[in-house]
């Protein structure tokens, strides 16, 4: 199949050392460029160039936004450990010999955080020795880079690896749009996305509509990166930006480093954006050179025309754009969001008002930095800055302050240069360089457990739950040094812009804002924990025997052809309902390769308007109120398939392709919603379940508890509508219509049970 870079050996040859990306990609990407102008007829933003230069096949016309349908050839796919399980067991089942594309798998979300890096590296080598068995193998004998555990997180690796201006890449992880800071176009997606493009097909991607947001303006003060998307945010909301590209454009945006810039990309996820990226500039290529990747640098200045929006769409954006928001960096506030959602948008001056009008409790019981969003060199460094200023003065953190650094590289390079130190000097406990809290792999103790408390983040996410488990927890998610200036503070309330800090001499200290250092001189040298992938067939994958963690995966069965009759409502959601609710993380995630296992989480966080409960639900043939999969496993022992009833933007949050895949093992046959989140619907799709939503949102409502419904499929096609009843207890009914987003292909994976079913690739490819 022919791809961007597979026209040319070199540049397929330096993607297999995921280093360098030399001229000939660039060259051809021009060339492919120049017909993008012909077919649109205009001038181009910077996603459309891309987008374009990936094409498979050109179409005959224009996409339309929003509503076609393209299929690209992404340059390289990246994947956690957590996902990574299923997806690589999906592909064992796809017949090929080696990857057909570049592929890195990263370890970062299995180890806990609990005592410290060290103690929890060694406990994570321990407990987790059998996934990581699996997870290396199977990366060498299919070709893929393998990191270890505690090399870093798959982003910011990503971004000091693998990712290079003007290129397409997709990921099992919500956030893999961290990389559009150095320009490149990151998608999040399911693993079976992942798998598809790994055994050569292509990747089908709906035709996204374009947010453009032009910075003016020069941050100063407190105000960081991190503000833009929090401000964002707040204008956007969570589903804001579902379906959309944004893309960052104006003078204020060469003011950002990369690594600021990945931030801002990385929580575009948190507006439901298909990806976020920035132009090409000056601060990318200092970033590339100071990673080691000169030639890429080079060859990307030279092609920088070619790495950003045409001249037309930014001198009238308004004509190229769905959408322009304004944004002047110079007049942004430092913000502090939450809680129970990244797009509660708060400025700082704000919080007293909020800490006395919503009862938040005020003393800060936990402040945690770094994660993928806020755990470069540069983040890092700001927090120091900060921390230095109250250890000359004797003060230590209020709070437990945690941090993550985002590799082993910005590590070892902030020991070297002593903000390690600093930070540890006023009582910060050094986590691995792994998601750890982010992800919910916390076992947190002492101070705040179990209670109803506040913490204060520099991460994406902040739903209910997602850190440490408990729903009591208020989660506000803020800037790695306005974090670390609240740890010290231990108020929700501090401003640091016009608060002081009371001394141990009862002085009264008030913190300067933190010098902005983006790059260190030199990055330290140190052992990164890589494994370069070379296909080798003779290595045997390893899958332990009985084991509780890695269960090889079986295809689904094919569509019967019959409609969907009877199938009762198992669960009818109560207000949003995130991908952690349906398949919640913590603990679960040590059965991430387990699909039985893991299937007893399902939908164990999300409320059941039904029963006005968490996690249950009540059995229509016995009366029996269980654990939600208790009652999917006693429906699909009788041989019924079930419906799941879901409310806006259904499965928004992380790209867990479990949350699909649960259902589909448990029985479920359709789920219906007001509107779904993009990845999430994807998944759904993917896995052979209808994913469908009320022609009138107001049906949801006459959804009852007993209720059996009966979809008519006689009809299925893309753009055709689907006819449902509902069948109440006591004999009454309802009928209403319901809609799909499917496209042809889609549909060829409903009738074949999955798409991995229908797009099952020979061991020739």
């Amino acid at each position: 199949m022919s791809r961007v870079y597979a026209l040319e050996a070199s540049p397929l040859a330096a993607f297999k050392r995921g280093r360098e990306v030399n001229e000939a990609y660039y060259t051809r990407l021009m060339e492919k460029q120049r017909g993008g102008r012909d077919l649109f007829g205009r001038p181009m933003t910077l996603a459309e160039k891309i987008l374009f230069a990936h094409f498979h096949a050109v179409p005959g016309k224009a996409p339309e936004r929003g509503k076609d349908y393209t299929a690209v050839d992404p340059d390289r796919v990246a994947m956690q450990d957590a996902t990574a399980q299923m997806a690589m067991l999906q592909f064992m089942l796809a017949g090929r010999e080696a990857s057909a594309v570049p592929v890195s798998v990263h370890c970062d979300h299995l180890v806990k955080a609990c005592c410290g890096a060290r103690a929890d590296l060694l406990a994570a080598l321990q407990e987790n020795g059998e996934v990581y068995e699996f997870l290396a193998t199977a990366a060498k004998k299919y070709g893929m880079d393998f990191w270890k555990p505690g090399a870093g997180i798959i982003h910011q690796i990503v971004l000091e690896e693998y990712a290079f201006p003007g290129g397409l890449m997709i990921g099992t992880d919500s956030h893999t749009p961290n990389a559009g800071g150095l320009g490149m176009m990151a998608v999040g997606v399911g693993g079976a996305d992942a798998v598809d493009v790994m055994a050569g097909a292509a990747w089908e991607l709906g035709w996204p509509r374009m947010i453009g947001v032009r910075l003016s303006g020069r941050l100063s003060g407190w105000t960081s990166p991190k503000d833009v998307i929090l401000e964002l945010a707040g204008i956007l909301s969570v589903k804001g930006a579902t379906g959309c590209v944004i893309e960052y454009f104006g003078e204020g945006a060469a003011t950002l480093s990369a690594t600021g810039k990945a931030t801002i990309c990385n929580m575009g996820a948190e507006v439901g954006a298909t990806c976020s990226l920035f132009p090409y500039d000056d601060k990318m290529s200092q970033f590339l050179r100071a990673t080691g990747r000169q030639e890429t640098a080079g060859s990307a200045d030279r092609a920088a025309g070619a790495l950003g929006a045409d001249e037309a769409v930014l001198e009238d954006p308004g004509d190229f754009f769905d959408r322009v928001i304004e944004m002047d960096l110079s007049r942004l506030e430092p913000h502090l969001n939450g809680p129970h959602s990244p797009g509660a948008a708060r400025p700082i001056s704000a919080l007293k008002q909020a800490v006395r009008e919503e009862g938040f409790p005020d003393r800060v019981s936990a402040a945690l930095i770094g994660s993928c969003t806020g755990a470069s060199y540069e983040d890092m460094d700001r927090a120091a800055s900060v921390a230095r200023q109250a250890a000359e003065k004797g003060l230590r953190a209020r709070a437990g302050f945690y941090i993550s650094p985002g590799s082993e590289r910005v590590r070892a390079t902030l020991e070297r240069d002593g903000q390690l130190a600093a930070l540890e000097a006023v009582g910060g406990v050094l986590l691995a360089s792994a998601c750890g809290p982010c992800i919910g792999m916390w076992e947190r103790t002492g101070d705040g457990a179990g209670e109803r408390s506040t913490i204060v983040t520099s991460y994406n996410r902040n739903f209910p739950g997602r850190n440490d488990g408990n729903r009591e927890t208020l989660a506000f998610v803020a800037s790695t040094e306005l974090v670390t200036a609240l740890a010290l503070s231990g108020s929700l309330s501090f401003d640091p812009s016009r608060d002081e800090l009371a001394g141990g001499g009862g002085e009264r200290i008030r913190l300067t804002p933190p010098a902005r250092k983006e790059l260190p001189g030199s990055f330290a040298s140190c052992e990164p924990g890589l494994s370069r992938g070379e296909p080798d067939a003779s290595v045997d994958v390893v899958i332990r025997e009985g084991s509780e963690r890695i269960q090889r995966l079986e295809r689904f069965p094919a569509w019967d052809g019959k409609d969907v009759e009877g199938a009762p409502v198992l669960v009818k959601v109560q207000g949003p309902c995130t991908t952690d609710q349906i398949s919640p993380a913590g603990k679960w995630l040590r059965y991430r390769g387990h699909l039985d296992n893991i299937s007893r989480n399902l939908f164990a966080g999300a409320r059941n308007a039904f029963t006005g409960e968490v996690g249950t639900a009540r059995d229509v043939f016995t009366g029996r109120t269980a654990e939600v999969h208790e009652v999917a496993r006693a429906y699909k022992a009788r041989g019924v398939g079930w419906v799941a009833v879901g409310d806006e933007n259904y499965g928004e949050g992380s790209s867990r392709e479990h949350a699909a895949m649960e259902p589909r093992w448990l029985g479920c046959r359709a789920v219906i919603a007001k509107s779904f989140a993009r990845i999430h619907e994807t998944n759904l799709k993917r896995q052979g379940i209808l994913a469908l939503t009320f022609a009138d949102p107001g049906d949801c409502e006459r959804i009852r508890e007993g209720d059996r419904l009966t979809i008519s499929l006689g009809g299925f096609a893309p753009g055709r509508p689907l006819h449902a009843v509902a069948g109440h207890e006591g004999g009454t009914s309802e009928e209403f219509t319901l809609r799909h987003s499917y496209s042809e292909l889609q549909t060829q994976w409903f009738r074949a049970g999955a798409a991995l079913n229908a797009e099952a690739v020979s061991p020739e490819g």
